[in-house]
């Protein structure tokens, strides 16, 4: 790994986890990625994402956090699209 890359574990969640047919994918991504670069790249990869891309929230260590928050070496990160359900 460079020194310009970062490793993150993403935990997938309702849509995402079908899409992937896994629950957790770890990620190298640059240095200074926001966390709704991981949302953009899972949607490059499984495009019948996309119509959760602007509906997900975003989690780093067990905290909501804002689409533009950058992501450090070794966070957890957690994309949670609405979950409907009674």
């Amino acid at each position: 790994m460079s020194k310009s890359a970062i490793t993150v574990t993403v935990k997938l969640f309702a849509a995402y986890q079908e899409a992937y047919g896994m629950s957790e994918l770890v990620l190298e991504l640059p240095h200074g990625t926001p966390v709704k670069a991981v949302c953009d790249r899972l949607i490059t990869e499984h495009p019948e994402l996309t119509k959760w891309r602007e509906i997900t929230r975003f989690g780093i260590n067990l905290l909501f956090v804002e689409p533009d928050t950058l992501l450090t070496n070794g966070d957890e990160v957690v994309l949670i699209p609405p979950v409907s359900g009674g």
